[in-house]
């Protein structure tokens, strides 16, 4: 019989050490599949790497991806901080980039840091509201905030896709169902060939480290995390903390879908999140929770999936080739948290017995 048995400690040489193992393991078993499809393992791994970081462009489009992942990424971390499983970071970027969008529209003739400070506000504000509804409904009614926030996704692509084909439909598209690009002034400025978006993202993990360990706010969010009976206890109000934390956890999404609107696509569409909300999911978890962790793992994680991209067009891999390889070394990193976690123990004495 196997028991699994959560580690009391662990020492930080071993939990590095399963991570390199993992790594290895999740390279051998993507090099066997992809010398299923008769190519060369080696050759494609360094396809990878050059397809994310061979020249200057490849380098500026995987930065382009990690920004988004790091913002949401930081923000989702806030909820699971204080066990708050907030799944609807998609959502909440999308509503951040419908209220910035709303500004950007509506005002396209306000001075340009006028305006984009005005969609930033927005952004937040659409971010945290859309995060508060799944929020309010746990501290009221005890609901599942799993599904609750998941839920909040598909109405949030729904209002943006209705928006798309229909009272925002721009009337000089020729019929084809796209919102209206933004205003010179609507648009972030580049600093390095990179929207300034990087800016804020590296602006945001520093804040969201010190919230979070050199604020009463952050104490709090962290001791509401480890035991609401503890929090309660030390005379906190557990409600308002976790309402509190939501309306940050999804104001920091909603900064994310502004930055997406205004420095990447431009304008407003269903497009805007890409996913970026389901991913940062697996980046907060791989960095332990902890933000200035989160900014190499996002940047691996971009690479993996700007290098995905580019072996498609080197090696005429399919897209559900390069998705799988992809999935194959998400599967043993993400393994690797579950071992670092817990440890099998074979229980012979049992075993024996049932013989």
């Amino acid at each position: 019989m196997v028991r699994m048995i959560k580690r009391a400690d662990i020492t930080k040489f071993k939990s590095i050490s399963i991570r390199i193992i993992a790594i290895l393991g999740a390279l051998i078993v993507a090099g066997l599949f992809i010398k299923l499809l008769g190519h060369n393992p080696l050759e494609v791994y360094k396809s990878m790497v050059l397809g994310a970081f061979g020249t200057q462009h490849r380098i500026r489009q995987t930065l382009i991806i990690a920004i988004p992942l790091v913002i949401t990424s930081v923000g989702i971390m806030i909820a699971f901080k204080m066990n708050f499983w907030n799944i609807g970071a998609e959502g909440q970027i999308l509503m951040g980039a419908f209220l910035a969008s709303f500004v950007a529209l509506n005002f396209p003739a306000l001075p340009k840091p006028l305006l984009l400070t005005l969609m930033f506000i927005a952004g937040i504000i659409g971010g945290g509201l859309w995060a508060l509804i799944p929020a309010m409904l746990k501290v009221k009614f005890d609901t599942n905030e799993t599904i609750t926030t998941l839920m909040m996704n598909y109405i949030a692509i729904k209002w943006i896709t209705y928006l798309q084909y229909g009272p925002w439909k721009d009337p000089k598209a020729m019929g084809f169902p796209k919102i209206a690009d933004f205003s010179q002034q609507g648009q972030l400025p580049k600093l390095f060939g990179i929207h300034i978006g990087w800016i804020i993202a590296i602006i945001l993990v520093v804040i969201v480290y010190m919230f979070l360990h050199h604020s009463k706010k952050g104490f709090e969010i962290t001791v509401v995390g480890q035991s609401t009976d503890t929090a309660r206890y030390a005379g906190m109000d557990v409600k308002k903390v976790m309402l509190s934390a939501l309306f940050i956890s999804g104001g920091i999404c909603g900064i994310t879908g502004m930055i997406q609107a205004s420095g990447v696509a431009r304008s407003l569409s269903v497009e805007v999140s890409a996913g970026y909300g389901f991913t940062a999911i697996i980046t907060a978890w791989l960095s332990g929770l902890r933000s200035i962790v989160i900014v190499p793992v996002s940047i691996l994680f971009a690479m993996l999936l700007q290098g995905g991209s580019y072996i498609q067009t080197a090696f005429q891999i399919p897209k559900a080739a390069a998705e799988i390889l992809q999935g194959l070394i998400l599967f043993f990193i993400l393994g690797s948290e579950f071992f670092i976690r817990y440890k099998l123990i074979w229980n012979k004495k049992s075993s024996k017995e049932a013989k």
